[in-house]
């Protein structure tokens, strides 16, 4: 079992990822759409916004139109355009948000932002994380021979559609899946030292070499990281960071090639 995260930012070439994706068995892909989301959101004169939390990690501003933007662009065109795709390389795919079949569900949460260093909360903020996954659901559709596309949002436990972080819903679906490997594919080749310089790639990270790890972190890598680590501690063997720019990722992540979380 494979579980394959793809991102949406600007650079990652889904034809490359898909041909590669379509030789395996047994894989669940979640993608992002982050790039795309924040073309159509300045074109529908609602730009995109960021929070920074307490703890320091930087995330979408969501309020509802910002949601309904959200599922436009992530359920509507960059899921079945990954399904489109698959399905003329004969993978039979089957597109789903976090929402239907209640695949994943976590808490929606009161959103404790910093500015200008001060606390407020904000409370119209449609944001959470995933906590559950269906994988009854996963498994009906893998035996019978579906590759499962999913994306966020998920669904609260009040019924509401929240945002969620997609590496770290990957995460959990790689763990609860019993998956050997996690594969994080995004626009960089790993983690890397100096995040202006693709030269200094992190080849390796240890359950020991965390903090420096995070250290090394900027931006939205910082939830990658924090994602890789909560699948190791809930049983996923390997988490490996892979460039989705180049042909064959995910057969080279598989080979070791980009950063390798064990």
């Amino acid at each position: 079992m494979i579980v394959v995260k793809v991102g949406g930012s600007k650079g990652i070439n889904y034809d490359l990822v898909l041909q590669d994706l379509a030789k395996y068995h047994d894989v669940v892909l979640v993608h992002g759409g982050s790039d795309e989301l924040n073309t159509i959101s300045a074109k529908l004169g609602k730009p995109p916004e960021t929070i920074t939390s307490a703890s320091g990690y930087v995330s979408r501003r969501t309020d509802r139109e910002t949601l309904d933007i959200f599922n436009m662009v992530y359920c509507g065109k960059m899921n079945k355009m990954i399904v489109e795709k698959l399905q003329r390389l004969n993978v039979n795919a089957i597109g789903l948000s976090g929402i239907d079949g209640r695949l994943l569900m976590g808490k929606r949460k009161d959103v404790i932002a910093v500015e200008n260093g001060r606390r407020r909360i904000i409370r119209d903020d449609y944001t959470g994380k995933v906590e559950a996954v269906n994988t009854d659901l996963l498994r009906l559709l893998l035996q019978h021979g579906y590759l499962p596309v999913i994306t966020p949002p998920a669904l609260s436990f009040d019924n509401e559609a929240i945002n969620v972080d997609g590496d770290r819903a990957a995460a959990l679906i790689a763990s609860r899946l019993h998956a050997e490997i996690l594969i994080i594919l995004s626009n960089t080749p790993g983690l890397l030292r100096d995040e202006h310089d693709e030269s200094s790639l992190v080849p390796i990270v240890t359950r020991e070499s965390f903090d420096q790890a995070m250290s090394f972190a900027k931006d939205r890598m910082k939830k990658k990281v924090l994602g890789a680590f909560e699948a190791l501690n809930a049983g996923v063997t390997r988490v490996v960071f892979a460039d989705a720019r180049k042909p064959m990722p995910i057969t080279n992540a598989l080979q070791g090639q980009g950063t390798v979380i064990q």
